[in-house]
């Protein structure tokens, strides 16, 4: 294995232990505003601001903008295989814009767990999850993402999610397609259990679940 594969994977696996943290219904510590909105259900984009330091969760000082890496070294979410600088902009959601430019942004994470059909597939609204979601096998959680495919389809990089059969809905199209084979031709990808897998036939893996999408 390549060093740069090793050290992604390393890092993927560093978020997927935060992440069953933040998912633990007494260990999470501070969800920002989800702690009043839903109880004890969270949103993934407050994971993500949680992990970049943004949103509510803001620890960049007094400054409107903060670039990473910085003096400190602190570079989260990264992949060593992307370069460049990435800019944190304060009182943004990660959505919006919070992160740029989209080229630096390493990593993005399953849309379908932000974004799912509501009322038959009539409607689409975010969803949040409950503690649960860290025991469904096979579901993806974050992956090597390709940012300047992104920026061309016109799209923010920090969620993703392949091309849905549905003639509607935010994945309907492909625009939140765009994997990252950075690593000799192959992808790695975050599972919600925290496992690490690598590919390079990500939507041909029998076993990985990409159209799951949670509960209500």
């Amino acid at each position: 294995m390549r060093p740069g594969k090793f050290r992604c994977q390393v890092s993927l696996r560093t978020i997927g232990f935060d992440f069953s943290v933040f998912a633990d219904a007494t260990l999470h510590g501070d969800r920002g505003d989800d702690a009043r909105d839903l109880g004890d259900r969270f949103r993934l984009e407050t994971f993500q601001e949680s992990q970049y330091g943004i949103g509510e969760f803001w620890r960049w000082g007094e400054t409107e903008l903060h670039t990473l890496p910085d003096a400190e070294k602190n570079d989260p979410m990264r992949c060593v295989a992307v370069r460049g600088e990435l800019t944190l902009r304060r009182g943004v959601a990660c959505r919006s814009g919070a992160i740029s430019p989209p080229e630096a942004v390493s990593y993005g994470f399953n849309g379908r767990l932000d974004t799912a059909p509501y009322r038959g597939g009539n409607r689409w609204m975010r969803t949040s999850l409950t503690t649960q979601i860290v025991e469904e096998p096979g579901v993806p959680l974050a992956w090597d993402v390709d940012g300047a495919q992104a920026k061309r389809n016109g799209v923010q990089p920090v969620f993703s999610a392949p091309k849905a059969d549905a003639k509607s809905g935010p994945f309907a199209g492909g625009l939140y397609w765009f994997p990252a084979m950075r690593h000799n031709g192959s992808v790695n990808v975050l599972f919600v259990d925290q496992h690490v897998d690598s590919t390079t036939r990500p939507l041909e893996e029998s076993d990985w679940q990409w159209s799951f999408y949670p509960t209500r």
